[in-house]
């Protein structure tokens, strides 16, 4: 089963370079249920759309609002996670969405560098308290284009993002003097493993030209004192009611097309966001 929430004795790690990979975080048995789940969920395939990164590729996912009863929402809602982010975060969180990545092999387009919270603010979330748990359903691996990040960067606050092709980029001359003065760290991954990050943790990653595919959940959460000030496409607190850790195995492969819940897709995800920088940019 998962192995549990995080000790506290990594939070100073994480406090110290904006991000920390629990490895071996889910067992074979319970990544293998979410990768077939994944693949074969026609529901998700369909709500699926692509962004642009502005290098002649696209990336593609799917995103939702709120866990619900699927297989996804047990991974979100599942006491090692949550628990984890609650300590990260030093207080109650609440689910802010997920998503899956869905970098799919010799076509999966990249991400420019970013920071979560360059697009968050937009949405009236006061503070950069949220955190991301990425978890691999695939293998990542430089060869089919693992997150990377600029250890520490989150310290720098937040930094102004531009329009770069349909994503929203950070501001490239204060990225390239933090590549300077900071680590570049390529975060490969097995299955099962779990990276949680800063929100202001300056990240990207590359195409994947590789023959093998490098799909990821990724779960975010913000603090619950953070709720934002305003509505936007991501939702304002409502707490989070939190599953065993073997509510997993049980909902087997309980996908969006067979949960009677109702899903809130985003079908534009960061584009509202991204529409805002462009309109303060025009």
């Amino acid at each position: 089963m998962a192995s549990g929430p995080i000790n506290s004795n990594v939070l100073q790690e994480y406090e110290k370079t904006g991000f920390y990979v629990a490895r071996r975080m889910f067992d074979s048995m319970e990544i293998d249920l979410l990768r077939r789940a994944a693949k074969e969920d026609r529901e998700l395939d369909q709500h699926s759309f692509g962004k642009g990164d502005g290098e002649g590729g696209v990336v593609r996912l799917s995103l939702w609002n709120h866990p619900g009863d699927t297989i996804y929402g047990m991974f979100a809602r599942c006491e090692t996670i949550v628990n984890s982010a609650e300590r990260i975060l030093a207080g109650e969180v609440y689910h802010y969405h997920s998503k899956m990545i869905m970098k799919d092999a010799k076509v999966g387009g990249a991400w420019a560098w970013h920071q979560d919270y360059g697009y968050w603010y937009q949405n009236g979330v006061l503070f950069p308290d949220l955190t991301s748990a990425f978890i691999a359903v695939d293998p990542a691996t430089k060869e089919n284009g693992c997150m990377q990040v600029l250890s520490g960067s989150h310290h720098m606050g937040r930094i102004d993002h531009i329009l770069t092709g349909d994503q929203a980029g950070a501001d490239l001359e204060r990225v390239h003097e933090a590549e300077k003065v900071l680590p570049l760290v390529y975060v490969e991954m097995d299955p099962g493993d779990v990276l949680f990050f800063h929100a202001n943790l300056l990240h990207r990653s590359d195409q994947n030209r590789s023959d093998k595919p490098r799909w990821a959940m990724i779960c975010c959460y913000n603090a619950a004192r953070n709720d934002p000030y305003k509505e936007a496409h991501h939702p304002r607190y409502t707490p989070l009611q939190k599953v065993p850790d073997s509510a997993i195995r049980e909902a087997g492969l309980k996908r969006f097309s067979d949960s009677t819940a109702n899903v809130a897709w985003l079908e534009q995800e960061k584009d509202q966001s991204a529409r805002s920088l462009a309109n303060k940019s025009a």
